[in-house]
Order: structure tokens, then sequence, then C-alpha cells
């Protein structure tokens, strides 16, 4: 059937195609077997004439005498055969056998990739560059099945969060490790901080291959629990000289802002809440102040990057060079970046090869506080820029007559002293400064034909100054005192060096069997040390946080810590007749970070594959390429959920005592030694099936997963008789388990050019114990809820049942009233209590997919790419605070439609100083949606003399949501990368949508 719709769908093209020409050569194109093959690409070589052979093979085209014809499609063998004044040419393609040797990246090495038996993805750079990124992930998203990526803050250089195969931890860290050309590096941070991935610049890649199963990832022992990604950046080739320039700049706004009550409205709610006349003439207001649109603001966003790359038979050179520059859509946010990147390989003798990778950049981002983690009123809400701009009344105004910020204190008598002007946030400084270098350097010796040694050192280098300033103008004049006015100064230092030892070898066995081993020892040290001074009590903003000893109150801080990682692996495969494949993998690492008795832990894989399609019996089914089976087990392992010194007994600087009336510092106990800390392990199981059809133009890879966590880190409470609160140890356990299904399919590869692709996952998390079975359920939140027997961050609240109305009885056991929300007696017992709290959403998707399209035709090329989400719910925490009428700060639009008795609405409240809405299923929302990422449109001109290639192209990103999510951004967590509290949305830095124009040229 597939084959009969791809045959109609070339018959109307090559139809069409056909009758716009005047043919005088006709022919026909069959394959080893005689058959015709429909679909195969005819055109003029140097021009972009051609046509596209019909559903039995034959085709006609006009050409002059010495013309000269190019037969060509995906999976056959390209031919350029000369006219020579015939008429009639008929021709035999091949099929192409190079896919057989194509070549991916596995751990400490490569391999053929019908020999891959685990579960491996690869992208190319010219799909992760495809967006404006600024960091490699973003550029990864929806691309590869059984990866959720979220862009938790929409801030230039923001916090983004990576699953690969779901959460594998609840205490520890659960993205992924990174290996960017032997450097082994994670990305972690908060809302408000800056990714460690954005100092690293996406455009130096070449590839990216992840390892999701066990037995792709096991090599990498104790960091590898979480999935693996394998960064490979560009290499200079032997040749001539190239030189490459790419630029693009381009406008972002906000997809969207949120409707909230004008001054009119405003003013008439504050008259009712207050039940006075503030403002005794509402409607004489009219509109007032924007809020949102003074905070928000269109940003230029630009990238331009130099490449040279060459070289001789002996010495291979790639440099680059690059700036990046992105203001935010907040005012006086953004983020800039400069790198550079040089690559040197060199051929000492024929046995001895040596080079280097480096790469290092200088950061600078303007922060802003957004997305509160509390759920509260006035003060908790208003407490970051997007809060405060929706909290802001419009009745106030920004600035003072000379321009400068006017606090709401000095403004309507000090009525609004508890709101915030959104300003003050944006005339905070909060700069960051981080200066970073990634370096590799190695030698390779052959030892024997097929037997090598390969050292390599790495050291990933990290300085970091962070800058604080909260002005004293900020505040009003009245409620200024000997604190006002902040600031802080902290220098972060990391430096992680990495040691490997790899031998290798490799040997062919006859004709039929291949055999490659692996042994590797590596050692690794991590260092980190901070220093900060914090002041409070400035004189005056004049000399913001680089004159602290002016302050009044200071106080300095410092820490240090230390830990080690001694790796031992070995790995064996083999081959038989390219048909079978067998792999064994054994890792032990140990950790300075665990308990005496649990220093080292074991981490073995075991994995196979059949090439299906070499067995004698598929020979004759020639719609399939290529078929393999692949199986994996292994366990991999997980550190990151614990820090340096945990299983020990520790202290540390505490509070103050008074001793004989004199304030003393001291050092108390902080911490009770474990000796069986231990590893989080992760055992995996995937089976998987990689097939092709019609000559390799349509691929599918399936695989099924399941994956339990044991050991779990958590920490557990003690009695409040030990003299501590609580342990860490290894007591928890969950089970992640699933489908992933990714395509791709070349339509048409003749004059007009169309491809697609789509990937899609489906994984269900459960949480199968917490504390040895003690606890069932804890809530991390005052929603959210780790509960064994349910997903991790389930919501659980109470059920919002509608408005309590006139003459309906209010349930004792909550601050129900006339006109508020009323929620259910779940269990029917006449009280609201703690019982009547049920599981009302859950934050993890059913599934999460991604697809793309790409058309060209006579130079042009046309593509778009989409993600989505199904089926996952979002905390809307900011309706608890912005429905609800208290007074003193402004509402979203709907509030205007509040409950009143003559108009009994059923879902917005009553005014009420003070009130509260419960904490219920009023805020769970549909996550769910569908976005645009981008939509390109790209011309390459046609040869151009000195000009290897020169392509122009505009481009629009995260252009369109479809969604019924009623906030900023349905992509949203405001805990950022934490594995329990998810899908929640306080109101963080929103993403914003662009529109650019760039040049790729090469020469």
């Amino acid at each position: 059937m597939l084959k009969k719709i791809l045959r109609l769908m070339v018959l109307v093209l090559s139809v069409s195609i056909a009758q716009a020409q005047s043919p005088n050569i006709t022919g026909k194109v069959s394959d080893e077997n005689g058959e015709g093959i429909p679909g195969i690409s005819v055109t003029i070589k140097g021009t972009q004439q051609g046509t596209i052979t019909t559903v039995e093979g034959t085709y006609s085209i006009s050409a002059d005498k010495d013309a000269v014809l190019v037969f060509s499609f995906v999976g056959y063998v390209k031919q350029e055969v000369p006219v020579n004044n015939r008429q009639k040419i008929d021709i035999t393609l091949l099929p192409d056998t190079k896919a057989l040797e194509e070549v991916v990246v596995v751990g400490y090495g490569t391999q053929r990739k019908i020999e891959t038996t685990g579960s491996i993805a690869s992208v190319k750079a010219d799909e992760l560059t495809q967006l404006p990124i600024t960091n490699v992930a973003q550029g990864l998203q929806a691309r590869v099945s059984g990866i959720q990526i979220n862009q938790n803050s929409g801030s230039p250089g923001g916090n983004i969060s990576v699953r690969i195969r779901g959460t594998n931890s609840i205490n520890g860290n659960s993205e992924p490790l990174y290996v960017i050309d032997g450097i082994q590096i994670s990305n972690s941070g908060g809302i408000n901080d800056v990714s460690p991935l954005s100092t690293i610049n996406p455009n130096d890649i070449e590839s990216v291959e992840v390892l999701k199963d066990a037995s792709a990832s096991a090599i990498y022992g104790a960091r590898a629990a979480n999935g693996v990604i394998l960064i490979t950046t560009k290499r200079g080739k032997s040749g001539n000289t190239r030189v490459s320039l790419e630029s693009y700049y381009g406008v972002q706004q906000v997809t969207k802002t949120l409707d909230v009550l004008n001054a009119a409205e405003f003013a008439q709610l504050e008259n009712e809440t207050f039940k006075n006349t503030a403002y005794p003439n509402p409607s004489s207001l009219g509109e007032g102040v924007n809020w949102q649109d003074l905070i928000f603001q269109k940003a230029p966003i630009q990238n331009h990057q130099l490449t040279i790359s060459g070289g001789s038979e002996k010495t291979q050179l790639s440099l680059s060079a690059n700036y990046f520059d992105q203001d935010g859509v907040i005012i006086n946010s953004g983020f800039k970046r400069f790198t550079y990147r040089l690559n040197v390989d060199h051929q000492v003798s024929k046995r001895l090869r040596v080079g280097t990778s480096i790469m290092g950049s200088f950061s600078n981002n303007k922060g802003i506080e957004a997305g509160a983690t509390s759920v509260g009123d006035a003060g908790v809400v208003t407490g970051s820029v997007i809060g405060a701009a929706i909290g802001a009344p419009p009745t106030l105004q920004p600035y003072r007559a000379d321009g400068s910020i006017f606090p709401f204190a000095e403004q309507g008598n000090g009525q609004y002293r508890e709101v915030i002007n959104p300003l003050n946030y944006t005339n905070i400084l909060l700069k960051r400064n981080i200066k970073r270098a990634l370096i590799n350097l190695y030698g390779e010796y052959t030892i024997l034909p097929g037997f090598t040694y390969r050292a390599s050192f790495n050291a990933d280098v990290d300085n970091r100054l962070h800058d604080t300033y909260s002005p004293i103008s900020n505040i009003a004049i009245k409620d200024r005192n000997d604190n006002s006015g902040s600031a802080s100064k902290t220098n972060r230092n990391f430096l992680n060096i990495l040691h490997e030892s790899v031998l290798s070898y490799s040997k062919k066995i006859g004709a039929n069997h291949s055999l490659k081993f692996t042994g590797l020892f590596a050692t690794q040290t991590e260092k980190y040390n901070d220093n900060q001074i914090s002041a409070t009590g400035f004189p005056n903003d004049a000399t913001k946080n680089e004159a602290l000893q002016l302050a009044l109150n200071r106080t300095v801080s410092s820490f240090r810590s230390s830990q080690r990682l001694d790796s031992y692996m070995g790995r064996i495969n083999y081959g038989f007749r390219d048909k079978y494949f067998l792999d064994l993998t054994a890792r032990v690492d140990g950790s300075s970070k665990f308990g005496a008795n649990h220093k080292y832990g074991f981490f073995p894989a075991v994995s196979a594959a059949w090439r299906i399609i070499e067995e004698p019996f598929m020979k004759d089914i020639r719609w399939l390429s290529d078929m393999k089976l692949r199986a994996s087990y292994g366990i991999t392992g997980n550190a990151g959920g614990l820090d340096p010194y945990q299983s020990l007994s520790t202290v540390a600087a505490g509070g103050g005592y008074n001793l004989n009336h004199t304030y003393q510092t001291a050092i108390r106990p902080s911490g009770i030694a474990n000796p069986d800390l231990r590893w989080e392990k992760s055992a995996q199981t995937n089976v998987g099936i990689d097939a092709s059809f019609l000559n390799n133009r349509i691929s599918l890879i399936v695989d099924y997963y399941y994956k339990k966590t044991n050991d779990l880190l958590y920490i557990k409470t003690l009695p409040l008789s030990s003299g501590y609160a609580s342990i860490n140890g290894n007591y928890g356990s969950l089970e992640n388990k699933g489908v992933e299904f990714a395509a791709n399919a070349t339509i048409l590869d003749g004059p007009v050019k169309w491809s697609l692709s789509g990937n899609l996952t489906i994984n269900r998390n459960k949480v199968l114990d917490l504390d040895g079975g003690t606890t069932t359920e804890r809530f991390i939140t005052n929603y959210t809820l780790l509960k064994v027997g349910q997903p991790l961050g389930v919501f659980k609240t109470y059920v919002f049942d509608g408005i309590n109305q006139t003459g309906e009885a209010i349930i004792p056991g909550y601050d129900g009233r006339l006109g508020g929300h009323k929620v259910k007696d779940v269990n029917s017992d006449g009280v609201i209590d703690s019982k009547d709290q049920i599981i009302t959403g859950n934050p993890n998707p059913k599934f999460i997919y991604g697809f793309s399209t790409t058309v060209g035709y006579k130079g042009f090329d046309l593509s778009a790419f989409f993600s989505g989400t199904q089926g996952n719910d979002i905390y809307n925490v900011s309706r608890l605070s912005f429905e609800n009428p208290l007074g003193q700060r402004n509402l979203f639009q709907g509030v205007e439609n509040r409950w009143t008795p003559e108009n009994p609405s059923n879902q917005y409240v009553s005014p009420a100083v003070a009130g509260r809405l419960p904490i219920s299923s009023y805020a769970v929302e549909d996550g769910s949606y569908l976005r645009c990422k981008n939509l390109m449109l790209g011309y390459t001109v046609p040869a151009i003399k000195g000009i290897n290639r020169l392509r122009v192209y505009v481009s629009a990103n995260n252009l369109f949501t479809v969604t019924k999510y009623s906030g900023f951004d349905p992509e949203v967590n405001t805990y950022a990368g934490s594995n329990t509290a998810i899908g929640i949305d306080n109101l963080v830095y929103p993403q914003a949508k662009s529109f650019l124009g760039g040049i790729q040229l090469t020469f």
C-alpha cells in the first residue's frame, strides 16, 4: 500500500513536469533485477532542468546532444551519463551500500551504524542550529524520541531541563551526562540561573549522539543513569583551506500578554472591596497604566560566526570565533557570549597521533528575578517582575516627574505599600560574568596493527563572578533606614580534571568474524570553592556594589569542597557476518562521596542485535531495505544527588550564641555519618527494531524499555531525641517504562525534494518506595505530592465545586463565605479536612512528539518544525492570587465577572479584604500544546566563482502555539529542574517568538 501511494504521488508530479517540456530523449531506469524504479531524479548537469521517472521507471526529457544526464535518488548510487546525440538511454541503478558503512560516535570510540546494539539517536549540526538557540539542549528538543526537554524559563541563557526516558531520581540530579570531545560536564541550576550549557557555542558542534539505554550508556557507569549525550565538535580536514561565515539578526517579542483590569475597573473593584469611595469617579480613570507594556519590549538577537578549517595529510586544523547577543523581552535583561574554538590533529609519525580541542567562552548575563516559588498574596506573588506587573494598580504612576522610579508606598497615601512597582525589579543589578574553558589534549599510539593506546587529559575550568545590588532609590523615602541598599559579590570557581587511558584492539578474523576490545582506566577530580561578601546600609547608590566597604553591615562567607572518582571499564564487541552482534560491558566506579562500606559500584551491561535482513529467507522481500532487532539489559549509576562529605559526620558554622552576655559564633553538628551510603542504581531492559523500506526512502525505529531505579537517595525524618532532624540514605525506588517511535521519509528526491520526519514518546513514571515503607506519601509543596504507586509530582488538592451561593449551607472546616470558593466534601462526612484532598492532576504528559518537513526546488528550501505534549496538567498558581479580589493589587480580566447577589457567578469570587482561595483543582489546567517551533525559507544562490556556497534565509521561531492553557506559556516550570515539583507556573520569564534573517557563506 505504501509503495502504491508513493507511485501515485510520483505519477502526478512527473506528468506535470513532463507536460512543461518538449522531450527528445526517453528511456527507462531499472534496478539490478530489471524492474523499473519510480521517482528517480533525472536532471541535466549544471542546470536546474529535470524530471522524475514514472511508476514504470520511464522518463522523457529535452536536452542538448552533448549534455550530461544525472540519475539520482536516495538509496541508489548516482550515475552521470553523457547524451552523445542519443535519443534513448536506458540505465540500471545499483543500491547504495554506503549506509552499511555509516559511522556513529559511541563512548570511547566509533561503530558502524549497523553494528550498534544499543538505543542511540543521532542529530546533525544543521538540525541543531535551525533555531536561534543559546545551548545545544534547545536544539535537541522534539528531534529525538525518548527525550523530554523543557525550557523552564524564557530568559536569555535561562534554565532548561532534560530528561532521557523519564525522571530517574527523587532528590538527585536527573540531568544526563554531556561529553564534549571527551570532556564531561553536567547541567543544573535554578529558575533564575544561567544554564551551564549556555556557555558552549552550538555552532561549533558537528553532531550529537544520544545514548538512551543501559547498554549504550553503561560505559560511563556511575554517571550514566540519566543517559549520555555525546557532542562532537567540528574538526579540520586535509585539503584546501575553507572559510565560512554565518550570521543572523532578528527581533523577539512576547507571544502574548495576560488581560488584566484597566484603571476604571480596578478602581470600582477597590471601592467594593474596602467598602469606601477611595476612587470617587472610577469611570473617569479610563485605561490607566499598562504595566506589561512597560516591562516588555521588542528585543534584538544576533549571532555571528567565522570558521577557518583545512590542513595537510599530517596536520588538520579548525578554528572558529563566535559572538552571540540576545536582549531579553523584559527590559534590562540579556545574554552575551564570546567564544573561540581550536581543534588541531597532527600525525607525528606512522604510529603516533596527537591533538587538542580548546573551547573558551566569556558570557555576560543580565538577569531578572522572575517566578516566585511560594503560594501567597501581595508581597509573595508580586515578589518577581512578572507578578509585580500583573498586580500593579493601573491607577498608580511608574515614574516621578524627574524620570526616577516612583515607589508605590509614596502614592495613594501609602495604601499600596505592600505592592511593588515592577520597574524596581528591572532596576536591580543581577549580573553574572562567566569565564569557561574546556580543554582536551590527547595522544594516540598504534602499538601493533589494530592495537592502540590513547591517553587524554581533560579540564573544565569555570570561573564566575555574581554581582547584585538593590538600590536605595527603589525604597520609599519614608521607609529608608540604616539597612537600605543591599549588595553582594560572589566568586565561584569550578575545576574538573579528568585523565583517561584507553586500550583498544580490533581484529577481523577470517571473512565472518570481527572482534573489538576496549579497556579504560580513568580518574577524575572535581574542586569547588566560593567566597561571598554581602552588605546592607549604603549612603547612596553611586557605587552600587563596587565599594562594599561603604556599607554599615557586612557579612563574609566561604566554602570549599573536593571529590574524586576512579573508574575501570572493559568492553567486548563481537560481530558475525554483519548479521549477529554481541556487546558486553562492565565498569567499576569508586567515589569519595560514598560511605566507607560502599565506595565502589559495579555497572554491567549486555546487548545483542540480529540483522534479519541478512537471512536467506528475507532476500526476496524487495520492498524491505534493512531490518535489525536489538535487545539489551544493563545497570547504570547516579551520584548526582549527593554532595561531598554527606556520608561523614559533619559540622558547620552555626548561628550566634549568647555566652556570659557576649555574642559568640560557633561550630555546630550538621550531619550524621552513614557508612552505607551508596550509588543510586538503574536497571534497564530495552527491546528495539530498526527498519527501512523502499531502498531506504523510509526508515522506522521502535523501542520499548523498562527502567527500575533502586537505592534512591532520600531524606528520612528522625525523632527529635536524636539531635538531628533527618538523615540522608538509600531508601527510595521508582520505575519508568515506555515506547518510542521515530520515522524518516524521503518522499521526493528529484527536481522537487520533499522529506518528512517525526517522533513520539510515551513514558509512564511511578514511585515504588520512598523511605523503606515508613512513609507512603509526602507533600513537596502545598499542592505537589510524592505518593507510592503514583507518578512523580502529582497534584493533590481539594476539588473545586463552584461558588457558595445565596441560601447554600457552608460546610465547616475551611474559610468558606458567601460568594467564595466551594470545595467538595469528598468523603461526605460533613467536614472539610485533609481527607477530602485527592489527586486532581498529573504534570507528566501522556506523550510528547515532534515532526518536521522540508521541501526544496531550484535552490529554494522551505522547512517547518513542530513540537508538542499531550495530556499533562499545569498548576497555575497565579490564578489563586490574581483571581482573588482581596484589595490593593490588580487582577485578571475575568474578575470583572465576579460574584455579586445580582450576578451569581460560579467561577469568580466576591471581593473580601485579605480573603484567600483554597488550594484546589481550580488552578489545575490542561497543559497540552502544539507549537510551531520554526518556519524557514532559504535560497542557495547558483554557483559564483570563488564562492563554494551562498545561502540566505528568513526564519520565524515559536511562531504560534495551539493550547487551552491560560498562562503565558504551557512549556513552563517555576521549580526549574526539580524532579518532584514539576508542571508549576507562578509567572516565570515567558518565552519569545522571533523573526530573523541570515546568511551562510563559504569560500
